[in-house]
């Protein structure tokens, strides 16, 4: 099996809705709410104990939400500690109070969802030709029945979701909870297909998203095919539509084991398009953690580091 099986298999294995998690730190709410542009979900919001719905707080949104808060409802038996490092961190008053909106994948479409479609519309007819025939030849060539070609024209969904996001499920949290509602206090952060996502988020919307947390960013969009156009027309993307640093913060990270080994290259390149379009370290940073796999428990190790650089209070507030 090719590096291709494992990815889409655990995309796949997170597509059951999970019991309501349990938490150690704050508290959770969930509620369904159904879409005209994706399919509906279980939305679960964290709240921490500094939330009484008197003062209002910031709001973080945070892809693959079924895999946030509690390990024993998760398919691979990891969680990312959210409710722990974000109540610990604001305790301790190191971020301003904030809330988790945790958005579900929606299991077999997750990738549909999460890859930027503007970088895939911009690919050549030779070009799509040629990552057709590349997967082709893979040893993996169906995912549940279907030749994995006929999912990038048919499921290619992450502008829809994009539009759920922004039109249907930020208005929901914004009358049902005390929250700033504007883009300095308004947030995105995933890993993986997640992490790509969440920085489309905030290239598509930068009047609605002030920040982006992008840990294990998945650049190939796909692996396994020798021919892939994707990493080159995502860089083209971002740097044609990067929105100016004024009012933004973006951070990247990646480890260096599993699926991390293949970024390094790709997020250089990356990086020098931030660094062209004026990003410095108050605006933009990435990291590299050395021996840090892609996985749950790798990006809870670090998720503090992520918060702190969108969240961080700065000097003189309150």
């Amino acid at each position: 099996m090719n590096q291709l099986g494992p990815f889409l298999m655990a995309a796949a294995m997170t597509a059951a809705a999970p019991p309501a998690p349990v938490v150690s730190s704050g508290t959770i709410e969930r509620f369904e709410i159904g879409s005209e542009h994706v399919p509906g979900r279980t939305i679960t919001v964290w709240l921490p104990d500094s939330y009484d719905g008197s003062h209002p707080h910031a709001v973080l949104y945070m892809q693959d939400g079924q895999m946030l808060f509690d390990a024993s409802t998760t398919w691979n038996g990891q969680e990312w500690g959210a409710d722990e490092i974000a109540g610990r961190l604001i305790r301790e008053g190191a971020v301003r109070p904030f809330i988790i909106v945790g958005i579900p994948n929606d299991g077999e479409n997750r990738h549909a969802e999460y890859s930027p479609q503007r970088p895939f519309e911009a690919m050549s007819e030779a070009q799509e030709a040629a990552l057709y025939d590349a997967i082709q030849q893979s040893e993996d060539q169906t995912r549940h029945g279907r030749p994995v070609p006929e999912l990038l024209g048919e499921y290619l969904r992450s502008d829809a979701y994009l539009r759920f996001l922004v039109e249907e499920l930020k208005p929901r949290i914004d009358r049902s909870y005390a929250v700033e509602t504007g883009p300095s206090d308004t947030f995105i952060m995933g890993s993986s297909m997640g992490g790509l996502i969440s920085l489309y988020a905030l290239v598509e919307y930068p009047r609605v998203f002030g920040g982006a947390a992008c840990l294990s960013t998945h650049w190939p969009g796909f692996m396994g095919p020798d021919v892939n156009p994707f990493p080159e027309l995502m860089q083209a993307y971002l740097s044609d539509r990067l929105p100016p640093p004024a009012q933004h913060r973006i951070y990247f990270d990646h480890g260096t084991v599993g699926l991390d080994a293949a970024y390094g290259q790709y997020q250089e390149q990356v990086d020098a398009i931030l660094e062209e379009r004026g990003y410095d370290e108050t605006r933009w940073e990435t990291r590299v953690f050395e021996g840090a796999d892609h996985n749950e428990d790798a990006w809870r190790a670090r998720l503090g580091i992520p918060l702190r650089f969108l969240l961080g209070r700065d000097p003189g507030d309150p």
